[in-house]
């Protein structure tokens, strides 16, 4: 039996250090919901884990560009079914003004309708949505994926000499109407060119954006399955760990008794 050198509670000493350590952990593990809040112990879960959760983040702002060319096309598409309503009156008044029973006059009063109409158009071919120009030539290339890859969005041209000639015209005579009424048609063609097209630029959007959806569903849950805890099998460890630093506790405080024996055979 010696004093200097208390082994056992040297021993005691060296658990309770590991295990209220372990304890620790599993507490910061618990009250963070994360099990990556050290780096000592998992850098390389950590490093993979900061991967995936920057591919998430790139795929949220792409989520984010999508909705915007979504809201960009939803708007040419509002804008292009009132100027279909417009051409269809335009052809009305045109067929109305070939009518041989009514005087240049009347003609007249639909012209003015007409000329309104041919305004509306006009106005509309300027209209941006957020400083954007919304009928344009100009492609715009949306993005499609977290590494910045684009596919071309094709532009609307309402500056086309197809609907220009429409809105330069004018239903004032017989011969002028007939002469509007095969631009109109030919815009009318159009329009059902440029509906469609935009259709099929919408289809591809709304692909592409559950694709999105269900890549960064899966990302997260990969980088969930590193740094969530699993908040059942880390209860039953701080359970553990709990109980074995009470009675490391206990056992440090018996060893650290032992000296004392030396007391009785000094008696």
């Amino acid at each position: 039996m010696v004093i200097n050198s208390n082994v056992a509670a040297m021993q005691a000493s060296g658990q309770l250090r590991g295990n209220q350590d372990a304890l620790t952990r599993s507490l910061n593990r618990l009250s963070s919901g994360s099990k990556t809040n050290d780096s000592s112990g998992n850098a390389a879960d950590i490093a993979v884990s900061l991967k995936l959760d920057a591919q998430v983040a790139r795929l949220t702002a792409a989520e984010n560009n999508l909705a915007s060319a979504t809201s960009f096309s939803q708007t040419q598409d509002g804008y292009l079914r009132n100027i279909g309503k417009v051409l269809d009156r335009m052809s009305e008044l045109a067929i109305l003004s070939q009518d041989v029973m009514k005087p240049d006059e009347d003609r007249a009063l639909y012209d003015k309708e007409f000329q309104q109409l041919g305004s509306f158009i006009t106005d509309t071919a300027t209209k941006d949505f957020n400083g954007v120009s919304l009928f344009t030539t100009d492609a715009l290339a949306v993005t499609i994926d977290s590494d910045g890859n684009t596919f071309s969005m094709t532009g609307i041209d309402l500056a086309s000499t197809t609907y220009t000639d429409v809105t330069s015209g004018d239903v004032k005579t017989t011969t002028a109407a007939i002469a509007a009424l095969g631009k109109i048609k030919s815009a009318i063609g159009q329009l059902g060119k440029d509906i469609a097209q935009l259709g099929s630029t919408q289809a591809r959007l709304d692909s592409t954006s559950q694709n999105l959806a269900i890549s960064k569903m899966n990302l997260s849950a990969a980088s969930s399955k590193i740094k969530d805890v699993d908040v059942a099998a880390e209860s039953t460890e701080f359970a553990k760990y709990n109980i074995l630093v009470q009675s490391g506790t206990a056992m440090l405080a018996q060893a650290n008794q032992l000296p004392q024996n030396v007391l009785r055979l000094l008696q």
